[in-house]
């Protein structure tokens, strides 16, 4: 450390993270090495993520017609339109016509004559033109439902994964999080392929995010304890796109090995390969003076500036190592008890902000899981359908890196939410056959999603006073998770209209562009430290 700067004990937490930056470097080797490393396990918790959507798929199917199917059925035969009723969307998939008299013996062209027209009756068993999912394995065609529950429990274990991933994290570190979620991950997943019913499929499929959904929370949090305040809103711009491309991985392997089975074996399996990053990776320096573990973050200060090429006086090392912890017991001795509820309950700035918040959260989360999920029903290949609905959210974080500090917070999540609002809206009244209009509007949507969930974070973050910043970010993000335990419930609406789950997207979208104007804009402010600031945000 140079001479010019001698910090004091007494100096506040600013002069610890200047000193730290000045020393070890916001930038370098140390930092390039380990976010290298973080690539792995932020693109492999996109598998959990996404996995359920190839795997629970629903396959293509008609009703069985044993008076005219032989032992080998054609899926769509020329007789089809005398047995199912037909609409402009194609035949019924789940009703066929009743039959007028009983055939012991089959027919070659299964004539009309066979069959009521006034009556339908519901299917006895199917003719499925792919097997592939557990839609075939477990008898699961027109139970849409049901098929649908395997995402809803998907989304609830991520519920449970968040406070547990907090407290892992906080109490063991942010190495031993990366490596317990994944070894979990890689466990679920694998037992999951074994699936000898749907019930154990679902239950695996919960557990796998409950136990398994903190892989990416704990290599975020490493990665943004790592760099310095320059360069953290493009580290978490990094970190995000590396889940994108972790699911447009997804896509592709799922569009290489079809077999259900097969394919959650191939993402789940190497995921063990993580284990070995307890003895690879190293922990946060952060987390390691939290803790007061001394002889760790000297080792880890140490090995950072080596590979940055700096040296750490023994002056400012003993500085490093101590400042933290007097923080935090003068933090202990100086903190007043306060019921933080019953302050948000009689401030009505704040209690707003609260009910606001989340809300836009909740419509996050609901369409950018929504928009994935339901891409796979668009005209076309699925899996292409899929990878560029993926793909299009990559551009919208790296949007919001380039706009948030030139237009301001506000204005670039209201566009954003009215924008994909529109689209979604757009959608539902785009006719089928005008293939190239539809798909531009779901990914101009999906974009707009990209664009805003990268927004939201800091935007959140800069509302609420530092002291219980950390909380309400939870709180809403939380909450938030409601959104993503919907989504998968909206492909069955489709069943009454096509246009239903984008109408939802687009009702929802909008709403939330409106309760963006009812906030304060943050941009060029100081971030609140006390809840005073906090509700005085924008009134000067």
């Amino acid at each position: 450390m140079s001479e010019k700067y001698k910090p004091s004990e007494s100096e506040p937490e600013i002069a610890f993270e200047d000193v730290l930056n000045a020393e070890i470097g916001q930038f370098g080797k140390y930092q390039i090495i380990n976010l290298l490393l973080l690539t792995i396990p932020s693109m492999a918790s996109a598998f959990m993520a996404a996995d359920y959507i190839f795997t629970a798929a629903r396959l293509p199917h008609r009703c069985a017609i044993p008076e005219c199917d032989g032992s080998q059925p054609i899926y769509e035969p020329a007789w089809l339109e005398n047995a199912i009723p037909f609409d402009s969307s194609g035949f019924d998939d789940c009703n066929r016509y009743a039959s007028i008299v009983n055939i012991t013996e089959l027919t070659d062209n299964c004539p009309a004559e066979l069959f009521d027209k006034n009556t339908t009756i519901p299917c006895e068993s199917y003719v499925f033109l792919k097997t592939n999912s557990v839609v075939y394995d477990f008898d699961l065609a027109c139970k849409e439902w049901l098929r649908a529950l395997a995402g809803t429990l998907n989304s609830l274990g991520a519920m449970i994964a968040l406070p547990l991933a907090g407290y892992i994290s906080d109490h063991f570190g942010r190495r031993v999080s990366i490596v317990f979620f994944a070894f979990n991950l890689a466990l679920t997943g694998f037992i999951r392929s074994f699936s000898v019913n749907y019930t154990m499929y679902v239950t695996f499929q919960f557990l796998q995010t409950a136990i398994g959904g903190g892989v990416f929370s704990a290599a975020y949090i490493l990665a943004a304890e790592i760099v310095g305040p320059k360069f953290r809103v493009l580290t978490s711009a990094t970190m995000s796109s590396l889940f994108g491309f972790g699911q447009v991985l997804v896509g592709l392997i799922a569009s290489a090995i079809h077999e259900w089975r097969h394919f959650s074996l191939t993402i789940s399996t190497p995921v063990f390969l993580l284990v070995s990053y307890y003895w690879i990776v190293t922990e946060s320096y952060r987390w390691l003076l939290s803790k007061n573990k001394q002889d760790e973050a000297r080792a880890t200060l140490e090995k950072a500036a080596r590979l940055n090429r700096r040296t750490i006086s023994e002056k400012t090392m003993n500085y490093l190592l101590t400042a933290i912890p007097k923080q935090i017991e003068e933090s202990k001795r100086t903190d007043k008890d306060e019921n933080l509820f019953l302050r948000v309950i009689k401030s009505k700035v704040m209690l707003r902000r609260c009910c606001t918040t989340p809300i836009m959260w909740i419509t996050t989360t609901f369409i950018y899981y929504g928009l994935s999920i339901n891409s796979v029903s668009l005209s076309g290949n699925m899996y292409i359908n899929y990878i560029a609905v993926v793909a299009i959210e990559i551009p919208g974080f790296w949007t919001a890196v380039l706009i948030l500090d030139r237009i301001g917070r506000r204005i670039t999540i209201f566009g954003g939410y009215f924008l994909c609002g529109l689209c979604c809206i757009g959608f539902a009244f785009t006719p089928r056959d005008m293939h190239g209009l539809s798909m531009f509007l779901f990914l101009f949507g999906k974009y707009c999603t990209g664009l805003v969930f990268t927004s939201l974070y800091l935007y959140t973050s800069e509302l609420y006073p530092t002291r219980h910043r950390h909380s309400f970010l939870g709180f809403s993000s939380m909450v938030g998770r409601v959104g993503s335990v919907l989504a998968p419930l909206t492909p069955p609406l489709a069943v009454y209209w096509t246009g239903i789950p984008s109408m939802l997207f687009g009702i929802m979208s909008i709403i939330a562009a409106i309760l963006v104007l009812t906030q304060p804009e943050t941009h060029g402010l100081k971030v609140p430290d006390t809840f005073e600031d906090a509700e005085q945000l924008g009134k000067s």
